[in-house]
């Protein structure tokens, strides 16, 4: 068996540090950041007051420092973003471009501080490990086909300001703690749980035709009916933010979005 582990080049590191980095992550993020034991990672998310995501990120505990494992092209935008809600208290923030992420779904050995991605066990193991140890293939492309089979959406599926936590499947993968006090965009995110008001989710859709889907914001048809609208694509694959009551009462009826044929997955799991 051929073992392979990669370097996600479009992932980035954020440390926090400092005696008051946990109470600060804790109050702003959607996961339980004081039980995280070292040597794991939690995925939590930051979201606008009114329970929308900012940004979605893996927080990993070790060495005495919480490191964000987040998407490398909205890093800086983030690390700005946790600055200004740091306001007194003791904790250092900074990028950490020395470090890279690293992934392997097949049980290779990783370098660093290595941990089980807590979304979903078929997504492997990642870890953050110092650049001069990581001496891996850049596999970007490879990950994102392995997250794209296994249905699971992550930051460029979601958008910034666009889409409720829930909608995006964030409680189905492990990202959001219902029992914790409170954070930024709680509130509504509570009430969406409690009340059973997300009637929609990401769903993973492909081309049946194996045209290129169209462009996002593009309406799902079933028939005549809109059941929802593309969220993002990769070619002949993407997700689809769908309403669940439409989907239902759609049944077996083909879906098409700007006349392409094309096809809706639910993973097994998706339990809503």
């Amino acid at each position: 068996m051929v073992m392979t582990a990669f370097s996600l080049d479009d992932r980035a590191v954020i440390a926090l540090s400092g005696p008051d980095a946990r109470t600060l992550l804790q109050g702003l993020v959607t996961n339980d950041v004081k039980r995280l034991p070292e040597g794991s990672a939690a995925y939590a998310a930051l979201l606008t007051p009114q329970g929308k995501i900012l940004f979605d990120f893996l927080i990993v505990a070790g060495e005495g420092t919480l490191y964000l494992d987040c998407a490398a092209a909205t890093a800086n935008t983030l690390a700005k973003r946790l600055t200004l809600y740091r306001l007194r208290a003791k904790a250092e923030i900074a990028q950490r471009d020395d470090l890279a992420v690293l992934a392997s779904w097949d049980g290779s050995a990783l370098p660093g501080i290595a941990f089980s991605d807590p979304r979903l066990a078929q997504l492997g193991a990642r870890a953050i490990a110092p650049r001069a140890e990581a001496s891996f293939p850049a596999g970007a492309e490879e990950y994102r086909a392995q997250r794209l089979q296994l249905g699971v959406p992550e930051s460029t599926d979601f958008g910034q300001d666009r889409m409720f936590a829930l909608d995006a499947d964030l409680d189905e993968l492990n990202g959001v703690a219902f029992d914790k006090g409170c954070y930024v965009g709680q509130e509504l995110t509570a009430r969406m749980k409690h009340r059973g008001t997300a009637r929609k989710r990401l769903l993973p859709i492909v081309s049946v035709e194996g045209e290129a889907l169209p462009p996002p914001d593009t309406a799902v048809m079933a028939g005549e009916k809109s059941i929802g609208e593309i969220a993002s694509t990769y070619g002949t694959k993407g997700f689809a933010l769908i309403r669940l009551d439409r989907l239902e009462e759609a049944g077996a009826t083909s879906f098409s979005a700007n006349a392409i044929q094309v096809a809706l997955g639910k993973p097994r799991w998706l339990f809503a």
